[in-house]
């Protein structure tokens, strides 16, 4: 139930996000939002944001040199 009341309200999120015209296109730079989900086998992964895909690795969040805007971690990929 409380997946459930989560995935809900991500997709509320996620609709408003589109709405406002946050949510089309794959434009460099940037972020967008991500929906919680369940995977294969069963592990839910909550909503969080994730840079636009761009081709380019040095850029990302997790890249070491970086930080999440969003959650104030450094990264830590080389």
């Amino acid at each position: 139930m409380k997946k459930t009341l989560i995935l809900v309200a991500a997709l509320a999120v996620c609709s408003l996000a589109v709405a406002k015209g946050g949510g089309g296109g794959h434009s460099s730079g940037g972020s967008h939002s991500v929906a919680g989900h369940t995977t294969k086998n069963g592990t839910y992964v909550p909503p969080h944001h994730a840079t636009n895909p761009d081709n380019t690795k040095s850029n990302n969040w997790s890249q070491k040199g970086n930080v999440n805007p969003y959650t104030g971690k450094e990264g830590t990929k080389q």
